[in-house]
């Protein structure tokens, strides 16, 4: 489907938005939503003064969201961002939903002082990595490492 002529526009998300978010995310990975994802989304519909929450509406409908907060001091002495998560209905990929997401990110970030934005982004999400190399988005001076904690093992009992 082709979104040109179409009115597009991004906003901060509102709570009423958490069901097309979940929808696009589920598009998206290929396998239900979990009620906790639903939970976290509506979670993150207050606005505090650290996150950027934003969706992409194309004629008044949810055709995008961007999931994304300033960590102070996260990657060294000064404030910077962190894309966590994004996505872009199957739909409309392609058609620079993303994008203006970013770039409508990136403003709100200068507007609060940030100058350095960071997101991880797996190996092999070749389509992922090059969308973000177009944004401008290069290596950083981090590797990002991880360590699976073991189950909690219940006590006593």
């Amino acid at each position: 489907m082709d979104s040109v002529g179409k009115e597009m526009s991004f906003r901060r998300w509102r709570t009423e938005d958490s069901e097309e978010i979940s929808e696009i995310y589920r598009l998206i990975i290929n396998q239900d939503v979990t009620a906790d994802f639903q939970k976290r989304v509506l979670d993150r519909t207050q606005e505090a003064e650290n996150e950027a929450h934003f969706v992409a509406e194309l004629d008044g409908k949810i055709v995008g969201f961007i999931i994304s907060y300033i960590l102070p001091f996260g990657f060294g002495a000064e404030d910077c961002a962190y894309i966590a998560t994004m996505g872009v209905h199957p739909k409309y990929m392609g058609q620079g939903i993303g994008a203006g997401m970013t770039k409508e990110l990136f403003m709100f970030f200068k507007d609060k002082g940030v100058s350095r934005v960071y997101t991880s982004v797996r190996w092999d999400s070749t389509d992922l990595l090059s969308f973000f190399k177009t944004m401008g988005f290069d290596r950083s001076e981090y590797i990002n490492l991880k360590k699976d904690l073991d189950p909690l093992i219940e006590m006593g009992g």
